[in-house]
């Protein structure tokens, strides 16, 4: 089965969501979340660059267990529209 391809929306929300896991990760290293999350570090590298715009949910909710974050907390940064702040850092 061929996965159809991204929207844009899709990759904003993907982008934002590595944003906020590398700022709530702060100084911990990858090794350290993945360790403590089961989820492997170069899984974790590409959800914070955005080349995995959309993880499986349990793979979130483990780094957001991980990283003391809750789902909601997640979802709300997520949710912002195209063209937020957010986007442009």
């Amino acid at each position: 089965m061929v996965r159809p391809p991204l929207t844009r929306l899709e990759h904003e929300r993907g982008h934002r969501l590595g944003m906020l896991l590398r700022e709530a990760r702060g100084p911990r290293s990858m090794a350290e979340i993945a360790a403590v999350s089961g989820v492997p570090a170069e899984t974790l590298r590409k959800i914070e660059t955005g080349r995995i715009a959309t993880p499986a949910f349990f793979t979130v909710a483990a780094l957001a267990d991980a990283l003391g974050l809750s789902l909601t907390e997640i979802a709300r940064a997520c949710a912002g529209r195209p063209g937020d702040a957010a986007l442009s850092a």
